[in-house]
């Protein structure tokens, strides 16, 4: 059976959707290799069967990884006919997915150093996927593309032209969860997807999306994914002399302040415990509450800053691990929120393989079959 196949290869996983290249592209199978590096699994299974788990050999590549996805694939006569790749940074020049040929590929690694934790590691899929299948067909979605529009006053710093011009600006994440947001609401809300929306992707990651009129408007993240809300273990929005501080006054080189900044911050700084939700939830600890607390609060602030960049806010659309999952912290926001004008609120699970599959095969159509 012919099938459009999305990956996303991440630091420590590799996660799969597989997608029959009919009408409506329907779901086949789908799984992940999870914790490479550490202690590997990989979880597979159809749609509508039990997912089957796997404990792998520790010293896991993600070359080895990948070949288990497509061996299994093989067994279970699954034809890849296209591959399609979550890139988190297309910069300001890929708006759009593209075919992923070597000119792109040598644009997207110039990227790299603005999405450290992504961006390599999105790549690496790419190269390890030509090494094994060279005549498959490859492409590219970007977390990036859905906030291309925004007007210049959503996207620049005031810094120095010359500064801005070298890409030092604004480009928003998490583009590939508020595209099927806004899809979602075309078919499910179609009066909201007409008016104003903050969609709020909630996750080890986050971040948040003024969509207005189907279009993003705002949103939090900024030119790396570390700006804007706390998540799970980066910080969020900071003043930028703090960096400076930490690099001049406490000695921390370049490396250790990234890694504080990425790595040991956020819901995991905060609580000294976990950047997991639901053991910070079922903590006594009090600094497992002031973190949740402190990211309840904050996700709120934004949510109103959100508002003001559309001129109000009819719906908060939660989608995301943490936005789906954890009631006591959409509770806390929505809480925070209570002095706002009426506004609808829904849950919207997060779906971004479809929507990558979605643009690929509308755009590529005709290209894949031939």
């Amino acid at each position: 059976m012919a099938c459009l196949l999305t990956l996303n290869t991440g630091s420590s996983s590799v996660k799969f959707r597989l997608f029959s290249l009919d009408d409506g592209l329907p779901l086949l199978a789908g799984g992940k290799i999870s914790d490479i590096g550490g202690s590997p699994v990989f979880s597979v299974g159809r749609r509508g069967e039990d997912e089957a788990r796997h404990d792998l050999n520790a010293d896991l590549s993600h070359e080895s990884a990948i070949g288990l996805v497509l061996n299994w694939l093989s067994d279970h006569d699954l034809t890849v006919e296209a591959a399609v790749h979550r890139i988190v940074h297309g910069g300001e020049r890929y708006a759009r997915p593209v075919y992923l040929d070597d000119a792109v590929i040598e644009d997207l690694r110039e990227l790299s150093s603005l999405a450290p934790l992504h961006q390599p590691h999105n790549l690496a899929g790419v190269e390890i996927l030509r090494r094994s299948q060279p005549d498959l067909p490859q492409y590219g979605c970007f977390d990036t593309a859905f906030h291309a529009g925004h007007g210049r006053i959503f996207h620049e710093f005031a810094l120095p032209a010359p500064i801005r011009e070298k890409g030092v600006k604004r480009y928003g994440f998490h583009g590939l969860s508020y595209e099927w947001i806004a899809h979602c609401l075309r078919a499910d809300f179609p009066d909201l997807a007409k008016g104003r929306v903050v969609a709020a992707h909630l996750g080890n990651g986050a971040s948040l999306c003024a969509i207005k009129g189907g279009e993003s408007i705002d949103t939090t993240m900024g030119m790396t994914a570390l700006d804007g809300l706390p998540m799970g273990t980066r910080c969020g929005a900071l003043d930028a002399g703090a960096v400076i501080f930490m690099l001049r006054d406490l000695g921390m080189s370049t490396e250790e302040v990234e890694g504080a900044l990425y790595h040991d911050s956020g819901l995991k700084g905060l609580s000294g415990i976990s950047n997991d939700v639901k053991t910070l939830v079922e903590s006594d600890d009090d600094n497992a509450a002031f973190a949740l607390a402190y990211f309840a609060m904050k996700t709120a602030q934004y949510i109103a800053a959100m508002a003001v960049s559309m001129g109000g806010m009819d719906a908060l659309i939660f989608t995301g691990g943490i936005g789906e999952h954890a009631g006591q912290v959409r509770e806390m926001i929505l809480g925070h929120l209570s002095f706002m004008p009426d506004f609808q609120h829904h849950i919207i699970p997060a779906n971004e393989e479809r929507a990558m599959a979605a643009s690929i095969y509308t755009q590529f159509k005709d290209q894949i079959f031939n």
